[in-house]
């Protein structure tokens, strides 16, 4: 191997070398979650247990006008202590400093010898809120460390972890090389753990009637008039 071959060598080397010292340093920093983005999303437990249930719904955040909103059946919800399964579209407006939960009941019901769900609104609620549910720096303000990469709904990903005082350990699975969420899980997988996937995250432009708030149906409409 003459000279040149051995500095040829040598330079792809240091080439491999800094790419891989740039890939750890990278690794390193959390990333920012995307300024818009929004997903349907499908809510379960791992391992499932006998009262868990899976739910989906939808969810939109836009963190330069510090909004987010959420749509799904609530999970988890005692439906054998209350009676029914709670559907929640919630807006949360932090710059007004409340969140407003627009919410419809669905009483399971034997009509004919056949079970159905019956659906009755019920009164918005209005409570406090200073900050959207997920906030665009939660990795970062968590100091979350990087967990390896694992195979998440056929895509490859980067898994983020931290632990805030007093919760359990949350770990963020984004698609690799980018900041787009796949996966959240809450708790020990090993024992019981909140799981959520999100199959189609996107950045698209999300228009300003999204996060506009209608008052709900008042319960005393008869829903079955027509």
């Amino acid at each position: 191997m003459n000279h040149h071959q051995i500095l040829h060598l040598g330079s792809q080397y240091s080439n491999v070398e800094r790419a891989r010292m740039e890939l750890e340093k990278t690794s390193n920093i959390p990333p920012l979650l995307p300024e818009q983005w929004s997903t349907s999303y499908i809510s379960y437990w791992q391992p499932m247990q006998e009262e868990d249930q899976i739910t989906s719904g939808y969810c939109w955040f836009d963190y330069n006008r510090n909004v987010c909103r959420i749509d799904g059946l609530f999970n988890p919800w005692p439906e054998k202590e209350t009676g029914h399964k709670l559907w929640m579209s919630e807006i949360f407006t932090p710059g007004d400093g409340q969140t407003r939960k627009t919410k419809i009941a669905y009483s399971r019901e034997e009509i004919n010898k056949q079970n159905t769900y019956q659906p009755m609104p019920l009164k918005d609620d209005v409570d406090v809120c200073h900050q959207v549910l997920i906030t665009q720096d939660i990795l970062p303000q968590n100091n979350a460390t990087y967990a390896g990469s694992y195979t998440i709904l056929g895509l490859k990903t980067d898994a983020w972890t931290f632990t805030r005082q007093g919760k359990s350990p949350s770990t963020y699975y984004l698609k690799q090389g980018t900041n787009h969420l796949i996966r959240i899980v809450t708790g020990d997988p090993n024992k019981h753990a909140s799981v959520r996937d999100f199959p189609n995250f996107n950045t698209h432009m999300i228009p300003d009637n999204i996060f506009k708030h209608y008052q709900n149906l008042s319960p005393d409409i008869n829903l079955h008039t027509g």
